[in-house]
């Protein structure tokens, strides 16, 4: 009997859903697991799969947007009559699913956290992974490092098309084929240019949200911000020590969110949320981690973070990540967050301020680790310091409250022997 397919809540803010394309045509066999289209919402572009079989009868929409549930295809068997079951369906009206809404806690602010659900919008900005951009270290397979070596391309100029921005072979093999084999940097347009197209575009499912939350954040959000600068020579000096051994190369990204999961534990006020008439402190510390895809933004989340070893997050981010590239990220996996951290450092920015992402109450903005000279045992010495700004919602946080956490961040940072007790 053929089953109608509806547009799926691929995302708990989800109220429509952009087919951007169909992998499959009417009249194509399809078996559990297929994937059908690829389908645009408001945080993520993600793979459509089949949980039926049979033939594609029917493709309600090429192209465009359809509202949650709403029949976006018909799978029965093949040469079955599928009209009288679409007009039955299309003069249903559809019910539309009201989000959630949170319940009162039973207990006081003053008392035992809560967990609170998770939050409903798209976090702020960045990609806090290391890339091959603005680094010396390169992502790379041995196989793809040995041709470009032979070829002699410089590799800090190519962006990979593997797990995580990984360059592989066939990246190698792409850029010879474009005509720059002769390594010169700059001797092609780099594809990001290539690739791009001037003039007026849409505006995305993710872009709307990413507008209206944002915009409602910065204007009804009285923000302050509190900024510190860390001497970062002794987790650099951790790190280079852990490295030389560890399968996982640790980056300084793992250090900042480790520091900052454990500084949110010592201080729980920051790890909180404004839901108009009750603030929520979460017991579990969610943080959220932005990355850069082509369509945008999506925020992984790595949950109980500080619970997890250096290697543990810097292995879960790397794998979110290249799920969300990868467009396998599920919608679970891009939820909960508690906190939100927002890193420009690769990019060469020294210092910045994010908006907070609501309803969390706070959102940390990381610079990039600068050498300066600094005085140190009343002497002029050469530091790696990193400069770090909190924006923190006014309604929840107070800035001596700020001031703690900030002050137990840099601590842990400054010492990052205190994150392995």
């Amino acid at each position: 009997m053929a089953e109608i397919i509806r547009m799926p809540r691929l995302s708990d803010t989800m109220e429509e859903g952009n087919i951007v394309s169909w992998e499959k045509k009417v009249g194509d066999e399809i078996k559990v697991g297929d994937i059908l289209a690829e389908v645009e919402t408001d945080k993520a572009t993600m793979e459509l799969e089949s949980f039926n079989k049979g033939t594609l009868l029917y493709i309600g929409v090429d192209e465009g947007t359809v509202p949650v549930d709403g029949i976006i295809a018909i799978i029965g068997n093949k040469g079955e009559d599928y009209k009288k079951i679409l007009a039955e369906a299309e003069s249903v009206p559809v019910v539309k699913e009201e989000p959630a809404k949170v319940k009162a806690p039973a207990e006081t602010a003053a008392s035992k956290p809560i967990t609170a659900p998770p939050p409903t919008s798209q976090p702020v900005i960045v990609e806090t992974l290391e890339t091959n951009h603005n680094t010396d270290r390169i992502f790379a397979s041995p196989l793809a490092k040995k041709l470009a070596s032979s070829q002699g391309i410089d590799m800090q100029q190519l962006r990979g098309s593997g797990d995580g921005g990984r360059i592989i072979k066939k990246d190698i093999e792409n850029y010879i084929k474009s005509g720059g084999n002769n390594g010169n940097r700059g001797s092609i347009v780099p594809k990001a240019l290539a690739d791009f197209k001037y003039g007026e575009h849409p505006v995305s499912q993710m872009r709307k949200v990413i507008a209206k939350r944002l915009g409602e954040s910065k204007f009804t959000s009285p923000h302050f911000y509190l900024t510190v600068e860390i001497n970062m020579d002794k987790t650099l000096g951790a790190r280079k020590a852990i490295n030389e051994d560890a399968p996982p190369k640790i980056s300084i990204n793992d250090f900042v969110l480790k520091a900052a999961a454990v500084a949110l534990r010592k201080n729980p006020k920051i790890n909180s949320s404004w839901h108009g008439d009750k603030i929520v402190y979460h017991q579990n510390i969610n943080i959220g981690v932005a990355v850069a895809v082509d369509d945008g933004l999506v925020v992984p989340v790595v949950k109980d973070t500080d619970q997890k070893s250096l290697g543990a997050i810097n292995q879960e981010v790397r794998s979110l990540a290249g799920k969300a590239r990868s467009k396998k990220i599920r919608p679970e996996e891009m939820q909960g967050n508690t906190f939100t951290i927002s890193n420009l450092g690769m990019y060469g920015i020294e210092e910045f301020t994010a908006i907070i992402n609501p309803p969390d109450a706070c959102i940390l903005a990381v610079g990039g680790i600068q050498k300066k000279p600094i005085v140190k045992n009343d002497a002029i010495q050469i530091g790696s310091m990193m400069r770090v700004t909190l924006s923190s919602d006014h309604r929840v946080v107070d800035g001596a409250t700020g001031a703690e956490f900030l002050n137990s961040f840099k601590s842990y940072l400054e010492n990052p022997i205190k994150l392995f007790v």
